[in-house]
């Protein structure tokens, strides 16, 4: 049986990626870089200064920013991303993620976040289901990004979990990665994209219930 969730935020529990590319789109064009929704894919579940990286590397600027330059410019993207972030409500939590954390508490299963924001708690608390985890893990603390199992095995701890009595639920590849890595039973949430190595993969949280991982 398994006795604990783990959630990736973005894509999983809501989707701000849209604002996500506005605010790297912004930078870059300030940095005479242009990129498109394509390349803003490739960002998808690392973190802040790794997604930084790329864009330089992309727009051959790589070698142009010391590290308290390449600081200031991820500050700047992330002052306009909490802007745009401004007006998020419970309304954009991603359909069937309140009724399955309700599941969850009724059920007495605890939950914790494993994402790469560092504005995971806002986020939460801005969408009225911060109260539902257990705990958020600070990405501050990790040596290393996903596909690295370290979040995972991170989050489960966090929640006194053995990563093999838990489910990692993730919408990006590098998420899947990770969580195997972790000896998870691992849950993708796309309806366009095959995540290779899911154990169950579905559209959207509406089509599980928690039930259904009861006799894991």
């Amino acid at each position: 049986m398994k006795k604990g969730f783990v959630f990736d935020l973005d894509g999983v529990i809501t989707d701000t990626a849209k604002f996500h590319y506005i605010a790297w789109k912004d930078l870059a064009k300030n940095l005479g870089i242009t990129i498109d929704e394509a390349f803003n894919e490739t960002l998808k579940g690392i973190s802040r200064m790794d997604s930084l990286d790329k864009i330089l590397t992309y727009g051959n600027r790589e070698n142009d920013f010391t590290l308290a330059e390449k600081e200031a410019l991820a500050q700047t993207k992330n002052d306009e991303y909490v802007k745009l972030l401004a007006d998020l409500s419970a309304e954009d939590l991603l359909p069937g993620v309140h009724d399955f954390l309700v599941q969850a508490k009724e059920n007495n299963i605890p939950c914790a976040i494993a994402s790469a924001s560092k504005n995971a708690p806002m986020i939460l608390e801005k969408l009225g289901v911060l109260d539902f985890f257990g705990h958020i893990v600070d990405p501050e603390t990790l040596k290393k990004g996903k596909p690295d199992p370290e979040i995972f095995v991170k989050a489960a701890e966090s929640i006194n979990v053995e990563p093999k009595d838990a489910i990692g639920f993730e919408d990006a590849q590098a998420g899947i990665e990770g969580i195997k890595a972790a000896g998870m039973y691992a849950v993708g949430i796309s309806e366009t994209e095959t995540l290779s190595g899911a154990d169950l993969q579905v559209a959207s949280m509406t089509e599980l219930s928690v039930e259904q991982f009861m006799h894991i």
